[in-house]
């Protein structure tokens, strides 16, 4: 025995022995190894994996496709440690970097998945904090015990037990559930929106049903992972049922009529409307209701149910192409032939006007003050408004008159005073 042992044992210290050294050695080996590979395939893959992702996703690669590389990084590393942990049995030591290893290059993963899919921090990290420690713990042989203590702390209920384990399980399945579905509606979405069957309404109303199908799916599937029996809901759905009747029937009436809506394709997106003093274009049609964005660059919030039950006026239905009616008048003795070419012309040359159908002038009425006409000119934009529109044609024709003496006229009242003349005897 080598006096270094020799003094080991006389303080009561256990020596390791030397195979269990060697067992050590070749784990942190192997794990130092792992993590190098990780690294390479995170440089080699990541950039071509977040190129990839991001050519075929769009818009929708963004937060994943930026995190590509850390999660191929740290998932490889993972992947090979889970593999190299269940390979063997491993004793406590020399399961000790491997658990190390395997929960921090887990945890980190699920922070760049979940993270990327725009889930809170907070969300993160717990998730993160949690797998670290479970992973760790299975690695050294210490799971079984923190498992029994934290199934002791809690309460029972009936023949269901709640305790510290069952809140741990449920955050995490939740978690990881939400992110499952955020995931899962990028995906939809992308492949509804590069549909090529499919009008822009259509994809609106799949992308909606979409969504709610995921997240009904997702929860019962949560029910059934958490081994929820269904018939504790039924209370819960009867009070449910209630609500809906009396609290929450606007916002089912509101939810049904977006539907409704999108399916008969009365209004989309980009249609210009006007509800009531409302007016400006459509801008989304969401689950509440219909955003219109106006020329004043406000947003009107029009609940669904309120275009389903009161008269819209639609500009862009079925035509886009909206004609546009300019009131103007011109002095008894202009020359009308003139005055019309003049006014004709200004609506041709305004950049706005469509040449087909062309501009047209109408004479209406033989006014008070002036002969009334009517110029009619039509558009295809009605979202860039139409005041625009009379003011450049009004403009137009302001100095068209000037230039060749046409009297645009205003009212006049003429006033004739007569003296009082005596009225006659009526006597014989």
């Amino acid at each position: 025995m080598s006096p270094v042992v020799a003094w080991l044992n006389a303080q009561g210290l256990t020596t390791i022995p030397r195979s269990m050294l060697i067992q050590i050695a070749v784990a942190g080996g192997l794990v130092i190894a792992i993590l190098l590979i990780g690294v390479i395939a995170g440089r080699t893959l990541g950039p071509r994996a977040e190129a990839e992702w991001k050519r075929r996703l769009g818009t929708q690669a963004e937060g994943i496709g930026g995190r590509l590389h850390r999660i191929i990084r740290h998932g490889t590393a993972a992947l090979l440690l889970a593999i190299l942990l269940n390979a063997t049995r491993w004793p406590p030591l020399a399961g000790f970097p491997i658990g190390l290893a395997l929960g921090a290059a887990t945890a980190m993963t699920s922070v760049a998945i979940l993270r990327g899919l725009a889930i809170p921090r907070w969300m993160a990290w717990t998730v993160a904090s949690i797998l670290f420690v479970a992973l760790f713990s299975h690695a050294v042989g210490g799971l079984a015990p923190i498992s029994e203590t934290l199934e002791r702390i809690g309460f029972d209920i009936g023949k269901r037990r709640f305790s510290l384990l069952s809140l741990i399980t449920i955050v995490v399945t939740a978690i990881a559930l939400y992110a499952g579905v955020r995931l899962i509606n990028r995906l939809t979405a992308h492949w509804i929106a590069a549909s090529r069957g499919l009008d822009a309404t259509q994809k609106l109303l799949a992308q909606k049903l979409a969504a709610i199908l995921v997240v009904v799916v997702a929860f019962f599937f949560g029910i059934d992972l958490l081994n929820i029996d269904l018939t504790a809901f039924a209370v819960f759905s009867g009070a449910f049922g209630l609500a809906v009747g009396f609290g929450l029937q606007k916002t089912v009436g509101n939810l049904i009529a977006g539907i409704i809506l999108l399916m008969d394709r009365s209004i989309k997106p980009g249609d210009v409307i006007v509800v009531g003093e409302s007016f400006g274009w459509v801008n989304r049609i969401g689950v509440r209701a219909v955003s219109v964005l106006t020329r004043d660059g406000k947003e009107h919030l029009i609940p669904n149910e309120n275009l389903m039950t009161n008269e819209v006026e639609n500009w862009s239905y079925t035509d886009r192409n909206v004609r546009v009616r300019i009131p103007l008048a011109v002095g008894y003795d202009s020359d009308l032939k003139l005055a019309q070419e003049l006014m004709l012309r200004a609506a041709t040359d305004s950049p706005r006007v469509l040449d087909s159908p062309k501009p047209n002038v109408w004479l209406t009425a033989f006014g008070g003050s002036g002969v009334e006409h009517e110029i009619l000119a039509w558009i295809s934009d009605p979202e860039g408004g139409v005041g625009s529109v009379r003011s450049d044609v009004l403009n137009r024709v302001w100095w068209l008159f000037k230039e060749h003496g046409i009297e645009i006229p205003f009212p006049q009242r003429e006033v004739h005073i007569r003296r009082d003349v005596p009225s006659p005897d009526p006597r014989p």
